[in-house]
């Protein structure tokens, strides 16, 4: 087993996609986070992704259980906790699906938790743009982008119907992030094919995380910056995990990291376009042949 307390090579991150089942039980869910959290650790990952909600259980999934928020906080805390505490063990990043309580009568946040190597809650993403069901009935906004560093990789983080605003993305890539960490309890087979899409014209690596019985229309799974999948999970409702590399130098992403990527920066920047425009009357006429 690799040592837990060093990276392998600063120029590659493995990272692991997983595919829990979920349920509203935080201490089903935390057993069986914590599970492949040793599994993810074995096969050599610096950092292992879970799915919105999988440890709160998510209010899309039962309307009824978070409607009136009857939630069983004290065993979420514990779990969450005990969590943090194996990935310190394993010296293990993990993200982290969970709701997010908060003070009062506010309403919580759709969150992904970041816990570090290192066992400690170093950072939270809250969803900022959440669905129409979730802002009337079950949750407070986020307004912040959370980007973190893991081993010389910026990391962005990204939940559900997010995958929907290409802005939340070209903003990530405006930041200098090389894989968003997209988390969703959905069954949308489209999001994989729109996931595809930001990895490819963003030249980004996308990893996702979906529950194990939403993995029949969309499994988990980790997208190259070329578009296409590097490694998937079984489609077939069953707890799994895989695990990629990031590596900015595999010769089959050269073009879309050395080339594409940092033309595109040059492309919206517009300069060398300006430079180049001339003042032509051929030009002018838009009806001439």
């Amino acid at each position: 087993m690799l040592d837990p307390r060093r990276m392998d090579d600063s120029s590659t991150l493995t990272i692991a996609a997983a595919q829990p089942p979920v349920t509203c039980d935080a201490t089903l869910n935390g057993a069986a986070i914590r599970t492949l959290m040793r599994r993810a650790r074995q096969q050599g990952a610096h950092l292992v992704q879970f799915p919105e909600g999988a440890l709160s259980g998510y209010a899309g999934q039962a309307k009824d259980h978070f409607a009136g928020w009857d939630v069983d906080w004290t065993s979420l805390r514990r779990e969450l906790d005990t969590t943090a505490a194996l990935a310190g063990e394993l010296g293990l990043w993990v993200i982290l699906g969970s709701n997010h309580r908060l003070s009062g009568e506010h309403r919580p946040h759709n969150s992904l938790y970041v816990i570090s190597d290192q066992g400690r809650i170093v950072d939270r993403y809250d969803k900022r743009y959440l669905s129409h069901t979730e802002i009337t009935r079950f949750y407070t906004p986020g307004f912040t982008p959370t980007v973190l560093d893991v081993a010389g990789f910026k990391l962005g983080l990204a939940l559900c119907i997010e995958i929907n605003f290409p802005e939340l993305f070209l903003d990530y890539l405006h930041r200098g992030v090389d894989c968003v960490l997209f988390s969703t309890f959905s069954e949308d087979p489209m999001f994989a094919v729109i996931a595809q899409g930001h990895a490819a014209t963003m030249s980004q690596w996308v990893s996702v995380s979906v529950p194990a019985q939403c993995s029949t229309a969309m499994p988990a799974g980790i997208i190259g910056p070329h578009g296409s999948w590097l490694a998937r999970c079984a489609p077939d409702g069953s707890a799994d995990l895989v695990c990629a590399t990031l590596d900015r130098d595999a010769p089959e992403l050269r073009i879309a990291v050395h080339h594409a990527r940092p033309w595109r920066t040059t492309a919206r920047d517009g300069t060398i376009y300006r430079q180049r425009r001339v003042d032509d009357p051929r030009s002018h006429n838009r009806t001439g042949r």
